[in-house]
């Protein structure tokens, strides 16, 4: 199996596969390579409907030159937690194109790939702003959607600076969102079920919606539960044994 990176033509028959519908596997397995590396290389550069070769092969190339001359100059800065920050840069971009692709606005992406790469977890405005080199206007609006979605929460510091947080339970909290965000298309759709008719096939329509999406928000609000409680159990520490002396005291 090859190694090393994914030359030029690769690319074009990564782009090739894609626009085949071919998924990651079938691709890796005509080029043998590795699955993941047909899977990074696409999530890295625009994900499977925005992938380009020719930008995937100079997007690469100029991550290359920066490793290089990182590796040249020794005043180039260094992350203060030690990780390799162009490794962090690197995934911060994988993340963000995921979300992207799960249907999460390309701002609100940022803003949320950003935050939950922290050990914090949590940032200012200001922070984002630095981080993101985006407007103050662009970051507001980002944390207005994800506080919308139940994805993040606000807190004061002891600055009295607001600061946006990802709790550990974020996921729940989003699966709770939807659950609710689907109850309200089911009520709404019901309400048209009684201006349409329910005998008329728009009632049935409607009808068929609503019971649908009720089904899958109590599904997920019940499923969210379950894991919740599940994952967040810790086993108990385990106490250390006793130690007998020679002499027959504990």
């Amino acid at each position: 199996m090859p190694g090393g990176r994914l030359t030029q033509q690769e690319r074009q028959q990564i782009a090739l596969g894609l626009a085949d519908g071919l998924a990651y596997a079938e691709i890796a397995r005509r080029l043998d390579r590795p699955t993941s590396t047909i899977t990074r290389e696409v999530m890295r550069n625009g994900g499977p409907t925005g992938y380009r070769s020719d930008l995937a092969h100079r997007a690469t190339e100029h991550r290359a030159r920066r490793k290089q001359a990182t590796a040249r100059d020794p005043k180039v800065p260094v992350r203060a937690d030690g990780r390799d920050a162009e490794a962090v840069r690197e995934f911060e971009e994988v993340f963000t194109t995921v979300l992207i692709q799960s249907g999460t606005p390309k701002m609100m992406a940022r803003v949320m790939a950003c935050l939950c790469l922290t050990d914090s977890g949590s940032l200012t405005a200001s922070e984002l702003v630095q981080h993101l080199q985006v407007s103050p206007a662009s970051i507001s609006k980002a944390i207005a959607f994800l506080d919308s979605q139940g994805l993040i929460r606000r807190e004061r510091d002891e600055r009295r600076r607001e600061r946006y947080v990802v709790d550990d339970d974020i996921w729940y909290q989003s699966m709770m969102a939807s659950a609710r965000a689907a109850l309200q298309i089911v009520e709404t759709a019901r309400q048209g079920v009684g201006v349409l008719g329910s005998g008329t096939p728009a009632g049935a329509r409607l009808e068929g919606i609503a019971r649908f999406l009720e089904f899958v928000s109590e599904s997920t609000a019940r499923a969210a539960e379950q894991a919740r409680a599940i994952l967040s159990t810790r086993p108990a520490p385990v106490k250390p044994e006793a130690t007998t002396s020679p002499d027959g005291t504990v």
